[in-house]
């Protein structure tokens, strides 16, 4: 399928409610329409994490507007709209529902198709279009739910190579910002914390460091952190930026072996093309600037590139939903039914192996 096509995507598996209009051009090259999300911070601040509830009534009153919105900045009419792409999962089955259905209703209500995509997938696929990125490459996703290491073959083709068996990375800053006093979102807050601390003071562990397996666990970096600021109560502001700064990096030299790892994994297994090899990195976490340097520190190591998109597009947003819709148009991936359902757990690679096990709504991971 070679004809200019534009998708309206909308996003909210969590706490950011998103709506863009994205277009596809004939020679394959993305470009966004509008963009625009609506943060709920401050609605979930106060608790030091994201509370289902509040979110699910917070995307209710603001996504119908946000859709307006998006149409209005990309100067498009819906019914100059080719189809309609939300996010069906993985996420918080409340913020889902709502998007999903509003979608719904809007693919009813115009005639237009429906595509329910995976949110895993919509970052997989974002660095081609703001790159221009052939396949095969890694993707390396690390956020407040999720830390995988992907193989991206193809539109619909993942194998996932590496996840973690406990807490995502995203999941651990926020749990030792909270542990430390510090605010939420806890990433940055450990980031910044950690620019006056001693990385050298307090010896954490780097789990699953030297095994030949990609997973990664961080539930017991965690707990360390809690016995070293335990031992210490009460703790001192040089205290906490010397925990944040050894915290940090323990998780760099633990994704230093493990990615490493992978991107001699990939070397080996496409030692026979003669391709442009990349590690695209997504999610929120990708904004830390010790993390990056590692991570771009060994891809010049391994004769990679190094992919990170803007860092609107880590994050949640909607235009990777609505290109991800359009990178399954120009494949001819069929039309999704209006009954199709929410899912709260969605692997992206459906023959990965389940670590944490699994129950009604599908793998944990």
């Amino acid at each position: 399928m070679a004809s200019f096509l534009r998708i309206l995507g909308i996003e909210t598996s969590c706490d950011e409610t998103a709506a863009s209009v994205v277009a596809r051009h004939e020679d394959g090259r993305g470009e966004i329409l509008s963009d625009v999300v609506l943060s709920q911070l401050d609605e979930h601040s106060a608790y030091g994490g994201v509370v289902p509830e509040i979110a699910a009534r917070a995307h209710v009153e603001a996504l119908d507007g946000l859709v307006e919105e998006a149409l209005r900045r990309a100067d498009v009419s819906l019914d100059e709209i080719d189809a309609i792409a939300a996010t069906s999962g993985p996420g918080l089955i409340g913020g889902l529902i709502v998007g999903l259905m509003t979608a719904k209703a809007i693919a009813r209500a115009s005639g237009k198709p429906l595509l329910a995509i995976n949110h895993l997938e919509g970052h997989a696929l974002t660095a081609r279009m703001t790159d221009g990125l052939s396949f095969p490459y890694l993707m390396l996703l690390v956020s407040g739910g999720h830390t995988q290491l992907v193989l991206v073959r193809g539109v619909g083709e993942y194998e996932r190579w590496g996840t973690t068996i406990d807490d995502a990375l995203g999941e651990a800053f926020d749990k030792t910002a909270k542990l430390l006093g510090l605010p939420y979102p806890g990433g940055p807050a450990v980031e910044k914390a950690a620019q006056s601390g001693d990385p050298e003071r307090f010896s954490f562990p780097r789990p699953m460091v030297g095994e030949a397996r990609l997973d990664f666990s961080f539930s017991g970096l965690k707990t360390a952190v809690r016995q070293a600021a335990t031992e210490i109560a009460p703790l001192s502001e040089q205290d906490v930026a010397d925990i944040c700064a050894s915290f940090q990096r323990a998780v760099s030299r633990t994704l230093r072996d493990r990615i490493g790892r992978g991107l001699q994994r990939f070397k080996q297994e496409f030692a026979h093309l003669d391709i442009d090899r990349a590690l695209v990195v997504a999610g929120g976490v990708a904004a830390n600037q010790e993390i990056r340097r590692t991570l771009q520190a060994l891809c010049i190591e391994h004769g990679f590139r190094f992919i990170a998109p803007p860092l609107r597009l880590c994050t949640d947003n909607a235009a990777m939903i609505a290109w991800a819709g359009l990178e399954r148009l120009a494949e001819e991936f069929p039309a999704d039914d209006l009954n199709v359902a929410p899912r709260s757990r969605w692997p992206l690679d459906k023959d990965a192996k389940t670590l944490l096990g699994s129950g009604k709504r599908g793998a944990k991971a």
